[in-house]
């Protein structure tokens, strides 16, 4: 991700948690709401313009360049302990979902059969296991990153295999906003690089898409799974007829 782009995430991240919006940055600038959304959305600012923004939410400039660092160093995986205790705690682990897809507090206790002190006390034990970082009012700053990665056969990935995967994948894919392609083939090593690399720019691709989403109501976003796989492989009804070596 470029520098200019994550800095423009963190503003974003920081203006959600200050209940900012952009109708009220252009009324502070004297510009067009229309304007304010299309410089966020091109990272198309002026330093000027982003120092600006800054003093809205009471912000150096270099205080959002040393967030905008800090955020890059976010978790990309968790520990055994980190995934065990979300494991172990199926609330935990929903809450978990939730925070990382930014919901905000109000919402989570609005959609799930999750008290008010319970999930404080949710939100807390993910402060605790690094997850988050709990702020005043039940706001949060995320610890970990948008594509953090499972551990190799740890207790998500297994969790994923078992309860997660045959039930997405059981489905006929033929409904609004579905999508399922299968292609096989032989390719070279050079080739399977390039596969490799572009499936892991559109990993990181959708994390940020998820990351710029947030700032809509949750009406207006859907859950969505996505999965990317390959390996090497074949049918089981074509290893039959190998011959053996």
């Amino acid at each position: 991700m470029s520098q200019i782009k994550q800095i423009t995430n963190t503003l974003k991240q920081l203006l959600k948690q200050h209940k900012v919006t952009y109708r009220m940055i252009a009324n502070e600038l004297a510009m067009s709401e229309a304007n304010i959304k299309r410089v966020f959305a091109t990272n198309s600012f002026s330093l000027e313009r982003l120092e600006q923004v800054c003093n809205i939410l009471n912000l150096t400039l270099s205080d959002l360049f040393s967030l905008s660092e800090k955020q890059q160093q976010q978790l990309t995986e968790l520990t055994l302990e980190q995934e065990n205790e979300l494991i172990d705690n199926p609330k935990l682990l929903l809450v978990a979902v939730c925070v990382r897809d930014y919901w905000r507090f109000e919402e989570i206790i609005e959609h799930y059969d999750i008290e008010i002190h319970e999930c404080i006390r949710l939100m807390a034990k993910l402060d605790k296991i690094k997850l988050i970082q709990l702020l005043p009012n039940n706001n949060y700053k995320l610890l970990i990153a948008q594509d953090f990665r499972w551990i190799k056969n740890g207790p998500l990935e297994r969790f994923m295999e078992k309860e997660v995967l045959n039930r997405f994948m059981a489905s006929s894919f033929d409904g609004e906003d579905c999508f399922r392609f299968y292609l096989r083939g032989r390719y070279s090593n050079a080739s399977i690089g390039i596969i490799q690399r572009k499936l892991n720019q559109i990993t990181k691709e959708a994390a940020e898409l998820n990351i710029e989403d947030s700032d809509l109501p949750l009406v207006k976003r859907k859950h969505m799974g996505m999965l990317f796989a390959m390996r090497p492989w074949e049918l089981s009804l074509f290893e039959q007829f190998r011959k053996q070596q």
